[in-house]
């Protein structure tokens, strides 16, 4: 499909809000509802733009490119051209607060992101004061009521992980490998051992890993001489990808699950495709796993001339929810939008079927599934582990 270009500016901490404020410009709309120029409309695209988790962030980015790019092909929103304002936190919460200013400063209609749910914590908010409905890619349930997700939520996801572990992989005995420094880590690790617990399967480590070390090999030697069925790494994917390594160079006997946090197509990049054949990872369905998904894969590979990234779609469809909520009510204003979000149920996107529950602001059902990586050296949801559990996908 042939795309009009997005207009596209970047939030960075080097540019001065002053210098941003002129590039973006500033108009008040009148009673539209929003703070536009005089023909667009500008959403932000909050992530990890730069940084270690830049593969997150980028994959989000484009995603939300697309769609906009698709809306503008076909009349724009309300008469007006989509911007996308690309807001980088550098999976940050500090970095975030300084971005979002910038650009809540600058002028926004609306947002979408961001992934890291420690950043959320301090940005979603500010977006809401200044009368904006984010669309989140947050997981951690800090987050709830927080606007609204499609995506996976904490209380979602350490089920289907502890599930995973006990009637797939057969597991009487996991040890855990967490983050302690991020609320999701910590939120997620804590849910699979009570989860776990609860079916019958003895936690025998906590292991705490600390991000940007330059080596684990004690960690996993420790988590190695624990005996475990199951080693699961509650952590982002620099450090999953660095533990799988370690536990395919070292032979470790236990069987190796990373959590949804490591849960992209950098993980098997930083691994190498044989240490992440040997640790599946929790996550959604990869973007060509949705029915229907074919077209839009090829439209993302024609604009950008590489496959979608793990979040695109996710991002795709937060932009398109917005979009219709925006068609259907006229206007950006919160209330309406609110009002319209909380009644969504079987509204459809590349990522399927989205249900919205009203006292959450979160997708139901979720998403959640187990990964691993397949004969073209990407992620797909496993057979096997469907066929155990008996899952949709």
């Amino acid at each position: 499909m042939s795309m009009r270009p997005v207009r596209v500016l970047s939030v960075l901490l080097i540019v001065a809000a002053s210098q941003f404020a002129i590039a973006c410009g500033s108009d008040d709309s009148g009673d539209s509802g929003g703070t536009s120029s005089a023909d667009t409309w500008r959403i932000g695209l909050e992530g990890p733009l730069t940084g270690e988790q830049s593969g997150v962030g980028q994959g989000m980015l484009k995603g939300a490119q697309m769609a906009a790019s698709q809306l503008n092909s076909q009349g724009g929103l309300l008469d007006k051209d989509v911007e996308i304002i690309p807001i980088d936190d550098k999976a940050d919460p500090d970095t975030g607060v300084t971005a979002a200013n910038d650009a809540i400063d600058a002028g926004l209609d609306g947002v979408v992101g961001p992934y890291n749910s420690g950043v959320g914590l301090e940005t979603l908010p500010l977006y809401i004061k200044d009368g904006l409905v984010p669309i989140r890619l947050t997981s951690d349930n800090a987050t709830d009521n927080m606007g609204y997700t499609l995506q996976p939520m904490t209380d979602e996801i350490a089920p289907v992980a502890a599930e995973a572990m006990s009637k797939w992989l057969g597991a009487k005995t996991v040890a855990i490998a967490y983050d302690p420094t991020t609320p999701y880590t910590k939120t997620v690790s804590s849910g699979v051992k009570s989860e776990l617990e609860g079916m019958g399967v003895k936690v025998v480590a906590m292991e705490k890993i600390q991000p940007g070390e330059s080596d684990y090999a004690d960690a996993v030697t420790k988590l190695g001489d624990t005996g475990a069925d199951v080693v699961y790494a509650a952590v982002y994917y620099p450090e999953g990808a660095a533990i799988a390594k370690e536990m395919l160079s070292q032979n470790i006997k236990s069987q190796c699950l990373a959590d949804y946090g490591s849960y992209d197509t950098g993980f098997i990049t930083d691994a190498g495709e044989a240490a992440a054949k040997n640790c599946p990872v929790v996550g959604v369905p990869a973007p060509d796993d949705f029915q229907g998904s074919e077209q839009l894969n090829k439209d993302f590979k024609q604009d950008f001339g590489e496959a979608a990234g793990t979040w695109s779609p996710y991002a795709y469809d937060s932009v398109n929810l917005l979009a219709d909520a925006v068609k259907s009510e006229g206007s950006f204003d919160s209330t309406k939008l609110n009002e319209y979000l909380d009644a969504v149920d079987g509204w459809k996107g590349w990522t399927g079927s989205v249900t919205i529950d009203a006292k959450t602001g979160n997708r139901d059902p979720a998403t959640v599934v187990v990964t691993s990586v397949n004969q073209d050296g990407g992620f797909s949801v496993d057979s096997e582990w469907s066929k155990a559990v008996d899952a949709p996908y």
